[in-house]
């Protein structure tokens, strides 16, 4: 039995009725059961043409075009037209489109824009389509929802995490860390002993402060978080302050590189990365960055919990959907948008191509069917968000409208802060400031 994501109700039952009834009368193509309104493609007795629009490398656009091609053979009445650009070019690309009234009728999404779409009415309410969520977890669902209105749908699940060169750690003779008890205090002391006992050219780690995501895992240790339900920052001035403080204590202590190299390595890439290049003991990644980082490395790169995680009041890591899928607001198709996100969710065909590319899948049983054919480092990354699932607390509030600045924020604030322009207490008092001001409008 499929388990769609909400109760429909009265209001969702009247919907559904309305369209089976209007398909039984149309027999041209272009009936239109409305956003949310259920039913069956099929019923609609019509062919369809959807637009689907998605970022990525190369690679995922050649997997996407096989899981297109799969799900017309399965869905002959339906076609998807593709619409891909790579990351820098598609939000420019999607806000040009949507302001035109040429919204992709299924698009893909992430964290930071979801609100700024949804509360835009550019998003359809997924509650009221036909899309089997039954395994996926509430608490990754919850990514999606603004209101408790379910406007995306998680591709998958990564994890903010340390990563660690295990090759580097044995050549500055230092173990690895025991990744369930280390503190912020030890971490910035094994980062200096591993620079120190490697020599010149190879630090403990890389600096960690130009990603929220980060301080968002030090603000839940906390009982803090970046976003509160309300749309607000959560952080407070102390934390932030403290984030940075670390982040300079690295570099007085050698721990990790002088503030032009951070910003050299910053700027490479996982493959250019201290811990890609073999030069770093540790660094911060997402865990599905984790492949990319042994295949530059040759080396077997471990995952590990960020420092903390036993250190004060409750856990801080979580899951955050890799990215998202939403329908349009205003698609002539919604049925057919519903059916396509279905498949790329719940069918064992897309995940055998799709694999861990767009994160670990969400649907758990899709994890099952691709578990045999991992790379080793992403079966690592299986078994680590395996066990982190008893650890986890809750899922990360949905940023809210603005939030998409807070990177640029990040890196100008960190920024100041490495090459000692800005005290981290002023620049907690800056960053507060101007990430307030963002997401004020």
């Amino acid at each position: 039995m499929r388990t769609s994501i909400n109760q429909r109700g009265r209001r969702g039952a009247a919907v559904a009725a309305g369209a089976a009834a209007t398909a039984l009368i149309l027999s041209a193509c272009g009936g239109d059961s409305g956003a949310g309104g259920g039913g069956d493609v099929e019923a609609q007795d019509c062919p369809c043409e959807i637009r689907f629009a998605w970022w990525g490398s190369d690679e995922r656009h050649a997997a996407t075009q096989e899981i297109i091609d799969a799900f017309e053979a399965e869905n002959p009445d339906i076609t998807v037209v593709p619409d891909f650009t790579d990351w820098d070019g598609y939000w420019n690309k999607l806000s040009t489109a949507v302001a035109a009234g040429d919204t992709p009728d299924v698009m893909t999404q992430e964290e930071r824009y979801v609100s700024d779409y949804a509360t835009r009415g550019v998003l359809a309410d997924l509650g009221g389509l036909d899309i089997d969520t039954s395994k996926i977890d509430g608490s990754i669902l919850a990514g999606g929802q603004i209101d408790g209105t379910q406007y995306a749908l998680p591709t998958g699940i990564n994890a903010y995490a340390m990563v660690a060169n295990p090759a580097v750690f044995e050549e500055a003779g230092v173990d690895l860390p025991d990744d369930t008890t280390w503190t912020w205090e030890d971490y910035v002391e094994i980062a200096d002993e591993v620079s120190k006992g490697a020599g010149d050219g190879v630090w403990g780690t890389q600096d960690y402060g130009f990603n929220e995501a980060g301080l968002n895992i030090l603000a839940r240790q906390k009982g803090e978080s970046l976003w509160t339900p309300d749309g607000e920052l959560g952080v407070s001035e102390e934390t932030v302050a403290e984030f940075f403080q670390t982040s300079l204590d690295l570099m007085h202590g050698g721990g990790q590189p002088d503030a032009t190299r951070t910003i050299e390595y910053q700027h490479a890439g996982p493959e250019g990365s201290l811990v890609g290049t073999n030069v770093g003991g540790m660094s911060s990644f997402w865990s599905n960055q984790l492949g990319a980082l042994s295949e530059a490395s040759g080396e077997d790169i471990q995952l590990l919990r960020y420092p903390g995680e036993s250190e004060f009041e409750r856990t801080g890591m979580y899951y955050k959907p890799a990215m998202f899928y939403s329908v349009s607001a205003s698609t002539e198709y919604p049925d057919a948008a519903a059916k396509f996100v279905d498949f790329l969710l719940n069918s064992e065909e897309a995940a055998k191509i799709n694999l861990t590319d767009r994160g670990l899948p969400a649907n758990t049983d899709m994890r099952d069917v691709i578990a045999d054919e991992l790379t080793d480092a992403d079966q690592q990354v299986a078994e680590f968000m395996a066990d982190l699932s008893d650890e986890i607390v809750d899922a990360s509030t949905v940023p809210p409208n603005g939030s998409a600045e807070m990177q640029d924020i990040m890196e100008r604030v960190n920024t100041e802060v490495i090459f000692e322009r800005m005290t981290p207490q002023e620049a907690a008092e800056m960053f507060v400031k101007e990430v307030g001001a963002a997401i004020a409008g």
